[in-house]
């Protein structure tokens, strides 16, 4: 691998980026130190004039003549050996200057231009592009990498998990599925990566009861589903990468042949027993399960959700219940940090946030995966400003949801209710109003793209009808003044550097610390 490093949107002032290698720039640099070496002139004797006779009778001078001859050979001589000597001379500093030329930064060397074009996107797009060509530039070298993506549970409710039947295979290879996710508009919205659900639904009476046979059929569904992602992976390797792959790996496989970063999260801690917590959580990270969210529509034994959804009641706000997070929900976000699993508190309620947020219960930075800002929309899925302001101490991230209902709705009577849905505003501007508004807020270090494609139903924002339509919010971005190089870090800069933070401090908890061990009943 080069060990020269291209030029990286996603870092301020175009800092090389470790993640992302390549050819960069190749610059040629004179030495100033050394002199040129002096003009060499010929002696003045002519090597090819006659030499005359030094006396009559034809015999005068005979060691005369010895004698120049003597002369003009240790001139000759002398003379080879001076040119020699400059030969290699100059040889020798045009070699130093060729070595040294390849060296970058070191001081006395004056760059010299060479036409290799500029790899990645800076700060300023160059001049004649339009914003249509900045928006495919950026997601040529940058990889837009999806928070959350409900492409499994779409399959499993309308494929029985099937992906062997000629149905399946005609609609996604050939870009005609039902909903949001194929493979052509994957291609077409220059989609680099997605976090893929291995979403399972609470059971009923869940937010009361935690027991074991309560939660069984969530543990056996949740296998069915990483089993499912990671067969449709197997299936199409020459798009996706696995899941299990480290995220250098995963980065590698994107640029070369574009193949997609492909995680597994899971949606709410249901999805592991009570009794076997971090046992149940190793084993989903060996699959191939890189972020968990806390909750989903059910309060559970760690954590509190925003909201409760059944089958009876529907979905309603759910109400303060324990302060938000358990011990035992600090005992599985320490485990996580240890494995290198990304803490998802999307879905959580605002007491939970706190929780994660504050008093360092998180060694790494967080994310909210699909989340939208709640100023805009005042909906119990979406981030309150206070929470902003956490996000930014703690250096993690809010991945803008694209449901409807969290993007465009209106202040509800009180905060027991559920917003009222506001169809004007149900657009594609009003996704990047969202954006915008985290990251003017607190910058744009701090904000992603989280759609829930494919598990918001059959209503989108209008001009976000499926995955292709990611170049134009790209653009929309940049049409509304948001620079290049922030653009970048909505679309995958920022997941990256939040991952690749959690990788680190994985690395750093394995070696000072041992694994957590679940607390075993008798038989």
């Amino acid at each position: 691998m080069s060990s020269k490093t291209e030029l990286d949107p996603l870092l301020p002032q175009n800092e090389p980026a470790p993640e992302i290698q390549g050819y960069g720039f190749s610059r040629y640099r004179g030495y100033e130190g050394i002199q040129p070496a002096k003009e060499y002139k010929e002696p003045s004797r002519q090597w090819n004039e006659e030499i005359q006779p030094g006396g009559e009778g034809g015999d005068a001078g005979e060691e005369e003549e010895e004698e120049d001859d003597g002369q003009a050979f240790e001139s000759t001589k002398a003379a080879l050996n001076r040119i020699a000597s400059i030969f290699f001379v100059v040889v020798f500093f045009g070699l130093v200057v060729t070595f040294l030329s390849g060296r970058s930064g070191d001081s006395g060397w004056e760059p010299k231009p060479t036409p290799r074009p500029r790899p990645l996107p800076g700060p300023n797009p160059r001049p004649g592009q339009t914003i249509e060509e900045r928006a495919q530039a950026i997601l040529a070298h940058t990889p837009l990498i999806d928070g959350h993506n409900d492409l499994a549970i779409f399959i499993r409710g309308a494929y029985k998990n099937k992906l062997h039947t000629k149905e399946f295979r005609d609609k996604f290879e050939n870009g005609d599925m039902e909903l949001n996710v194929d493979l052509p508009r994957l291609r077409n919205g220059r989609v680099g990566g997605a976090f893929w659900s291995a979403f399972v639904v609470c059971p009923e009476n869940a937010s009361e009861d935690f027991s074991d046979e309560q939660y069984a059929s969530a543990v056996a569904h949740t296998l069915s589903q990483i089993d499912l992602i990671r067969r449709l992976q197997g299936e199409y390797t020459g798009n996706f990468t696995s899941a299990t792959s480290p995220l250098d790996v995963a980065l590698a496989n994107f640029h070369s042949s574009r193949r997609l970063i492909s995680p597994i999260s899971i949606e709410g801690l249901h999805q592991i027993p009570q009794s076997a917590p971090l046992s149940t959580l190793r084993l989903y990270y060996a699959l191939g399960v890189r972020a968990a969210t806390l909750t989903w529509n059910c309060h559970n034994a760690f954590a509190d959700a925003a909201l409760i959804s059944s089958l009876k009641n529907g979905t309603k706000v759910a109400p303060y219940h324990r302060g938000g997070l358990t011990s035992a929900g600090r005992d599985v976000i320490r485990e996580m940090n240890r494995l290198g699993m990304l803490v998802d508190i999307s879905h959580t309620s605002y007491w939970t946030q706190k929780a994660v947020l504050s008093n360092k219960t998180s060694a790494a930075p967080v994310i909210y995966s699909h989340s939208s800002a709640f100023a805009l929309c005042p909906h119990p899925r979406n981030v309150h400003d206070d929470m902003l302001d956490l996000v930014k101490q703690t250096k993690s991230l809010v991945m803008i949801n694209f449901s409807p209902g969290f993007i465009s709705c209106l202040p509800p009577a009180n905060e027991t209710v559920l917003p009222e849905f506001y169809e004007k505003n149900n657009t594609l501007h009003q996704v990047a109003r969202h954006v915008m508004y985290v990251g003017e807020k607190i910058g744009y270090d701090y904000v992603g793209l989280g759609s829930d494609f494919d598990g918001m139903g059959e209503l989108t924002p209008k001009g976000l009808e499926g995955v292709d339509k990611y170049p134009d919010l790209i653009a929309e971005l940049l049409r509304l003044g948001v620079s290049d190089a922030d653009t970048a870090k909505i679309a995958g800069g920022n997941l990256i550097r939040v991952w690749k933070a959690v990788e680190a401090v994985a690395k750093r908890l394995q070696r000072q610390t041992l694994e957590g061990e679940d607390e075993v009943s008798g038989w």
